[in-house]
């Protein structure tokens, strides 16, 4: 099932990229926080006036709360997180991180930065095997039966460790990712044109 599963992936994406505009490793960490619990697009239509006005962690650091909140209201959660990308600003530039490290341990201390977070950083910035799970990884996983009925976001990227070679993990992330986004998706996902659908509970149930 597993091997079905992912040579369908790698024909519907065969080169999957994430889809956050950014040009260094600060705006993708910083894009990433942002993107919690909305659409890569809304992120984008606001981190191109936000990186333009504030394009290093200094100019961040110094910018009002009240001024990050006007510019990324669009996001939602949008006054945590301003306080979060200000303070993650800030501790770069007290670090003095020319380059934001690879170092899961500090990225743990910022706020706003969790264990999916940094793994999509780390794979992203740093091309270091990771298996992010997001909304739409989890629920794939679900309907597919890749994972248990019960399984937690973090016992689902357990499965998907085992059952994935590591030198693939990144790119599966992001194949699920986009799987869920354009074709398995939340309400009327694509089940008609789907190549996998003997597998997928979702659809047994509807």
């Amino acid at each position: 099932m597993m091997n079905n599963i992912l040579n369908y992936l790698d024909e519907m994406f065969p080169y999957p990229k994430c889809e956050l505009n950014y040009n260094n490793d600060f705006e993708l960490l910083i894009a990433i926080v942002l993107s919690a619990q909305t659409t890569d697009k809304r992120v984008n239509s606001v981190t191109k006036e936000l990186f333009k006005k504030y394009p290093t962690a200094k100019e961040l650091s110094n910018a009002s709360i009240s001024d990050i909140e006007r510019i990324i209201m669009p996001v939602g959660t949008y006054k945590k997180k301003s306080v979060y990308i200000n303070e993650i600003a800030k501790s770069l530039l007290f670090n003095n991180f020319v380059k934001i490290p690879a170092d899961r341990n500090y990225l743990e201390t910022l706020p706003g930065v969790g264990r999916k977070t940094i793994n999509v950083f780390l794979s992203e910035a740093y091309n270091i095997p990771n298996i992010a799970v997001d909304t739409h990884v989890f629920r794939v996983c679900k309907r597919l039966g890749i994972t248990n009925e019960n399984d937690d976001v973090l016992a689902t990227e357990m499965v998907l460790m085992r059952k994935i070679k590591k030198v693939h993990w990144s790119k599966v992330h992001l194949q699920l990712v986009l799987f869920g986004r354009y074709h398995c998706k939340a309400i009327k996902p694509l089940c008609e044109n789907c190549k996998v659908i003997k597998s997928c509970l979702y659809y047994k149930k509807k």
